[in-house]
């Protein structure tokens, strides 16, 4: 039920406006943009996630686990690029993503409250919003 009420909320109301930022290189603090390869149309697909960047990591808690579209686009094809702030500047960063099911999201997002400066806000927002909690690693290539 949390989830049929969640997820048209996130996609139409509260998603567009920081996907447009981070396209436009404009990134909300904390934000960062994920560019996925579409499981069934093979076209990009972007969502904006929280900077979950620590060193050659990237880490994402996903809210809705393996329902949440880009989920399913990384368990087809691993390979993904990330928009990150590097200085003033947004930049396409490469990697490839592991789906970590027997990892503690909760746990990971202390860890990462830790390593990265304003991520406790968005960790909140995923736990209040979040109906299936999934850890998400994402090695960033050299």
């Amino acid at each position: 039920m949390k989830h049929r009420i969640i997820h048209p909320l996130q996609k139409y109301l509260l998603n567009p406006p920081i996907k447009a930022l981070l396209a436009l290189g404009v990134a909300p603090p904390g934000y960062a943009l994920l560019e996925t390869v579409g499981r069934k149309s093979g076209k990009p697909r972007r969502t904006p996630v929280g900077n979950g960047r620590a060193g050659n990591e990237f880490w994402i808690v996903a809210e809705h686990g393996m329902r949440a579209g880009y989920v399913r686009n990384i368990e087809k094809n691993p390979r993904v690029r990330l928009k990150l702030r590097d200085g003033l500047r947004m930049r396409w960063y490469s990697g490839t993503a592991h789906l970590l099911p027997d990892d503690d999201p909760r746990e990971r997002q202390r860890w990462l409250g830790a390593k990265v400066p304003g991520s406790g806000s968005n960790a909140a927002a995923v736990r209040l919003f979040g109906t299936q909690l999934l850890t998400v690693r994402i090695d960033l290539d050299s």
